[in-house]
């Protein structure tokens, strides 16, 4: 296996830096003006994590494909972490997101609208009932508060470096085996290890242990770990933690907002997994914000049961804007037309030619690393073999490294997700988008080992 020359990659980050500030004047003055009123010069300050000086700053972007102030195009792998997995402004969303914002936007009043989603929801993941949020992570935060209330118990498990969006209780990890807050964990409110345990993937005696404390009210999960890498549940995983979910009597959430790539109905539907909540968020709107989560008949029957209609609107589940008429307008069209059947076999078959093309090209050049595909979304480690936790995946992280590939790639206009090497399909990506990535990773790999 061929071992990477850290000099030569400096060399070559030095060479792609260079060619992004020459590329990118406009960009630059955008950021340079944005320090004065934006904290960071970025209006987040994730988009600060975008290989090269600054993010590009963008102009417009259609389906598959973006064109920033510099009229430079790219073609888009990172798809809004996402959020934009149906393309960028698909013409029939656009359409009835412009027609409902003429007939009211948010009304604190159901629509239609919602009942359709809702009966679409129930048809795809086999759940019952859902309420309707802006984000997944308030999805999240509010099935946690669920399975408090409805379990009496205190803890959440979540397993070793997941990302379950801004959750308190997830912002967790391991070190030594001890819990405490993930590393920059900015502000926690409280020591994590007082709201939550955590485990590693895959490994169902260190599970075991932690149920056995009888203080967790639910599992947090996402089907297949994707914000620190692919990691897949292994063979007979998930059966034997649904079931040891059931004995030690908590719940299991499942967080298929990334999963969702899997299929329809996501990895829920696709693997035949029986959570109690599910929770669904970015691309369910095509981008607009909204999400949602789902609840088992026991689950809904229990949480009914404990809700009075005088403190309905304060119990710390919903929002003003939740549910709001524009949200869930730009779900249906979402749903109905581009999150289809059709389209997620389109998209499978090109994470498949992604995965296949860079495994080919990481085995000719002799790299110690590996490739991992669930579903529309596909990814790469520098790991000899796929990890099958968090730990591992973090362990074989190279920020250095993968800033670069980032960088390399972007300069010869393909976007990757900024946080890792994750490449996710959209209905409108075409096998050119994929042979055009495949290009520049191969020269990439070739100029790193030659």
């Amino acid at each position: 296996m061929t071992t990477i020359d850290r000099t030569k990659l400096k060399t070559l980050q030095q060479r792609e830096e260079s060619r992004f500030l020459a590329d990118h004047p406009k960009s630059a003055a955008l950021y340079n003006r944005a320090q004065s009123s934006l904290l960071g010069g970025v209006p987040m300050n994730w988009m600060k994590k975008w290989a090269g000086a600054f993010p590009v700053f963008v102009k417009s972007a259609n389906l598959a494909h973006i064109t920033d102030v510099d009229n430079r195009e790219y073609i888009d792998l990172c798809l809004g972490d996402t959020g934009a997995m149906t393309g960028h402004s698909p013409e029939i969303v656009a359409d009835v997101v412009a027609r409902r914002a003429k007939e009211g936007i948010t009304l604190m009043l159901p629509t239609e609208d919602s009942l359709w989603v809702g009966e679409d929801l129930k048809r795809r993941f086999g759940l019952p009932y859902w309420q309707f949020t802006l984000t997944a992570t308030d999805a999240n935060r509010f099935a946690i508060r669920i399975a408090r209330e409805i379990t009496q118990r205190s803890k959440i498990l979540v397993f070793h470096y997941c990302y379950h969006g801004t959750v308190d209780e997830s912002f967790a990890a391991l070190e030594n085996g001890v819990v405490g807050p993930r590393r920059g964990n900015i502000g926690p409110p409280v020591n994590p290890a007082e709201t939550t345990r955590v485990v590693e993937f895959n490994d169902l005696n260190v599970l075991e242990d932690a149920l056995k404390h009888h203080d967790v009210a639910c599992i947090l999960a996402e089907p297949a770990m994707t914000n620190v890498g692919i990691i897949l549940p292994e063979d007979g995983f998930w059966p034997a933690a649904q079931e040891l979910v059931r004995r030690y009597g908590s719940l299991l959430i499942a967080d298929e907002t990334h999963t969702i790539c899997a299929g329809p109905g996501g990895c829920t539907a696709e693997w035949k997994l029986n959570p109690d909540m599910l929770v669904f968020g970015k691309a369910i709107g095509s981008g607009i914000p909204g999400a949602t989560f789902g609840v088992s008949e026991e689950v809904a029957q229990r949480i009914s049961a404990r809700i009075h209609l005088e403190d309905c609107d304060v119990g710390g589940i919903g929002g003003t804007l939740a549910g709001n008429a524009l949200s869930l307008a730009a779900m249906r069209a979402t749903l109905e037309y581009i999150l289809t059947p059709a389209a997620f076999e389109h998209m499978i078959s090109l994470a498949k030619r992604f995965a296949d093309a860079v495994a080919e090209n990481i085995r000719a050049a002799g790299l110690p690393w590996n490739v991992i595909r669930l579903g529309a979304r596909a990814e790469y480690t520098f790991a000899s073999k796929a990890p099958r936790n968090g730990g591992e995946s973090a362990a074989a992280a190279d920020f250095e490294l993968e800033r670069l590939l980032h960088l390399y790639a972007l300069n010869r206009g393909v976007l990757l997700t900024p946080f890792h090497n994750m490449a996710l399909m959209c209905p409108a990506t075409t096998e050119a988008d994929i042979d055009a990535h495949t290009k520049v990773f191969a020269s990439a790999a070739a100029e790193l080992t030659s």
